[in-house]
């Protein structure tokens, strides 16, 4: 990594740097203190994103752990910028995947539960003895569950999405993917900025940061903070107010000591408060349609429940009735510091330390319903998480331009889980049954790791990557029912523990010719690797105490990335094949009527398409861009568990969350008016086709094809540094869902995304 050169000294004394001074140290104390020092949650009793021709050959990357430029990258990776998450008003993963072609989010109730995929592979458990297939990182370092990256992103300068296997640089383990998130660094001029954003549905959000110098040639720190909230967009009647919408709270800081000029320490503090008021879903139908016989099973019993709580089950329903609140409470938060080192030779040293605390309470209104029935109990869930982590990464850098140059490092993560988890069945005329589980996980990942270049000419060369690995995982559950036989969604008294170890590999051998100085094209072969998993949640049970075995791919990409017409067109193209042995996937189950999850080895699952994007800039003043995915993911060879019913050979079908086709439309024009002033109007057009959302193929789970256009126009005032934007989301007012299952006790539920429905706002930025 390229240190940047010491800043010129300023006067310690300038106004500019006081302020800075305690905002930064405020900043600090706010992270420390509520991140990691606050008292412990008290436990429960019982294609790529379009670049802009202008800035394609500025925009750098860190997908190989050095600074690269994105077009010279043997990598299909998309870049989605601050900018962009600004005018399409989305601050976290669900709502940038949505811009990302190749990418897509599963929403739920909990965070717990939230899983991202790429190329429609990734891995839906709520158990923390699995890890996930998409691996996310932030500041370089490697978050362990993937309920920490649902988190709002605050101070955010790009994101990187990586497609395919990437372990051999970005590790834990990354078998599908991983999605790299870079924050702002702090700079040696003095900055400041502030943002409000007031939109329909009562959301808002109020963030403000500075950067700057603290001690002249040696110190620098940046700080920010962040409020935010929405109503929600989903009617509970029981209560006569708005659910689905959320409050957000954070801060983030960093320090950068640089003691010399081969030296620089980085300190990062951050600290993100959520509270999700997300309903457990809204019903699309009282009935079921079963696969692959496509019968209909009528629920009458349910229909006349919900008429009765004023719920009309429909494809345009935002109600709900529901006696307990579904809400989930985190706490996320962490501790780095990075060194950076330049050594004799050209050679460069990184080291990275890291401790992160999460902490996530959960309430959700299972049944559904606001009332009991002769044949639906009322059933309650209340879920309790405390998780940390401790990493440590050190890898050096040689110098370019020679024969050989790589980057090489070692690895250590240890990840600790403990949660508790309450469930309480209350049917009409019958006693109450309770279920108290108490669980948890110990892991270990160590990695010895490489990836370099073996130079052949200035043109030609050869990519060599390898990580060698080992997971130890550990896990014990005890769980305590008041009924000596399983009852609706609780199954009896249980415990086990157990222990396994596994070896692995990574590697990545790839050729890549440079055409011209802006065409090159690539070929690499990855071998993706993700760790054995324990299925320890609410209902385990004697089956789920068997260690999973590891899920391994092989994955071949051939692509192309262009640069035309004076870099005023960017072309960039990327074909894919990738097989998967020993699938981890989710099995639908029952408990006395009730749906359950358990997760098994499901078979081998394939992932094949052609993604792609441009961009073109035919004046100075407009920019055009688009990018796509062809994704054809599906089962290949399905393991159907032992007394599985005959629907679940499911050979051939979809995966999951993989639409056939994605792909992002988006013009931008900016013109200045005058010395003062510019406007920009710009505008993006997103549309998917028909995507499954459950791996049971069943018919009604299936979201339809859709298209969401977003408007927006900037004026921007130069002298006075001011940008007002006016926002026009979902415009052609398109209602579709994020999410569909089956209920708890019937029926299909959907989960209402934010642009559910067009809305509207306005965003204003002032730099200072």
């Amino acid at each position: 990594m390229n240190i940047e050169p010491l800043p010129p000294r300023l006067r310690s004394d300038r106004p500019s740097t006081i302020a800075l001074r305690g905002l930064v140290v405020s900043c600090a104390m706010l992270c420390c203190g509520t991140a990691l020092a606050a008292p412990a949650v008290s436990a429960p009793g019982a294609g790529s994103t379009a670049v802009a021709p202008q800035d394609a050959e500025a925009v750098t990357v860190t997908v190989r752990r050095r600074s690269e430029p994105l077009q010279k990258v043997p990598v299909a990776t998309s870049v989605y910028t601050a900018k962009q998450a600004a005018r399409d008003n989305v601050h976290d993963l669900q709502g940038i995947f949505s811009m990302v072609p190749s990418a897509n989010f599963r929403t739920s109730a909990s965070s717990k539960d939230r899983t991202l995929f790429v190329r429609g592979v990734g891995t839906i458990s709520t158990s923390p003895g699995v890890e996930p297939s998409v691996s996310t990182v932030v500041d370089g370092v490697v978050l362990a569950r993937s309920g920490q990256a649902s988190a709002d992103l605050l101070d955010l300068d790009h994101i990187e999405v990586l497609r395919g296997p990437q372990g051999t640089l970005f590790g834990k383990n990354a078998s599908a993917g991983a999605v790299n998130i870079v924050t702002a660094r702090p700079t040696s001029e003095f900055k400041a900025y502030a943002d409000a954003s007031y939109f329909s549905g009562n959301e808002y959000r109020l963030a403000g940061g500075v950067s700057g110098t603290l001690v002249p040639s040696k110190l620098t720190g940046n700080a920010s903070i962040l409020f935010g909230g929405y109503d929600g967009n989903v009617h509970d009647n029981y209560r006569d107010e708005m659910v689905n919408g959320y409050q957000h709270r954070g801060a983030r800081t960093k320090l950068a000591w640089t003691p010399d000029d081969q030296t620089r320490v980085t300190l990062g503090l951050d600290y993100m408060y959520s509270n999700d008021a997300v309903p457990n879903g809204v019903f699309v139908s009282s009935s079921q349609v079963a696969y692959p016989t496509n019968a209909v099973t009528r629920n009458a019993a349910l229909a006349s429940a919900l008429r009765s709580q004023g719920v009309t089950p429909s494809d345009n329903n935002t109600r709900v009735s529901n006696n307990t609140l579904s809400k989930s409470v985190d706490h996320n938060g962490g501790v780095s510091i990075t060194l950076d080192r330049k050594l004799g030779g050209g050679y460069s040293l990184t080291a990275i330390s890291a401790y992160r605390r999460w902490q996530n309470t959960q309430d959700q209104d299972y049944d559904q319903l606001s009332q009991a029935s002769a044949t639906l109990p009322q059933l309650r869930d209340h879920g309790w998480l405390d998780f940390w982590q401790a990493s440590q990464e050190v890898r050096i850098a040689s110098p370019k331009g020679h024969f050989i140059d790589y980057v090489a490092g070692l690895y250590y993560l240890h990840a600790n889980d403990t949660e508790t988890y309450d469930r309480t069945l209350s049917p009409v005329g019958s006693t109450s049954t309770s279920g108290h589980a108490n669980f948890g996980t110990v892991g270990n990942n160590y990695a010895v790791f490489t990836e370099g270049n073996v130079n052949f000419t200035k043109k030609f060369r050869a990519i060599l990557g390898l990580r060698l690995l080992r997971d130890d995982l550990a896990y014990q559950f005890n769980r305590t029912s008041s009924s000596a036989a399983s009852v609706t969604g609780i199954r009896p008294n249980y415990a086990s523990s157990g222990s396994t170890a596994h070896n692995g590999y990574v590697d990545r051998i790839g050729l890549q010719y440079d055409i011209t100085s802006d065409i090159n094209a690539y070929f690499t072969y990855s071998h993706g690797y993700k760790g054995p998993a324990y299925n320890a949640f609410f209902n385990m049970q004697a089956t789920d105490a068997q260690a999973l075995k590891p899920e391994q791919n092989n994955s071949y990409e051939i692509g192309l990335k262009s640069q035309f017409w004076h870099r005023r067109v960017t072309a960039n193209l990327a074909a894919f094949i990738e097989d998967f042995s020993n699938y981890q996937a989710n099995f639908l189950d029952q408990v006395s009527g009730a749906t359950v999850t358990r997760l098994i080895n499901a078979g081998s699952v394939s992932s094949k398409g052609v993604e792609g994007d441009f961009s073109v800039r035919p004046t100075h003043e407009l920019t055009l861009g688009g990018n796509f995915a062809y994704t054809y993911a599906t089962v290949d060879q399905f393991k159907c568990p032992t007394g599985a019913a005959q629907s679940c050979n499911i050979n051939g079908e979809p995966l999951p969350f993989a639409p056939r086709w994605k792909f992002v439309l988006n013009a931008d024009y900016t013109r200045p008016l005058n010395d003062r002033f510019a406007v920009s109007l710009d505008s993006d057009y997103t549309w998917q086709s028909r995507t499954q959302y459950s791996l049971t193929e069943t018919p009604d789970t299936v979201q339809k094809a859709y298209g969401i256009w977003n408007l927006s126009t900037t004026l921007e005032d130069k002298v006075h540094r001011l940008r007002l934007t006016l926002i026009l989301r979902n415009a052609i007012n398109t209602h579709y869902y994020s999410y569909m299952s089956y209920g708890n006790l019937g029926g299909v539920v959907g989960w209402l995304p934010r642009d559910y429905g067009r809305y509207g706002g306005f965003s204003l930025h002032k730099d200072f």
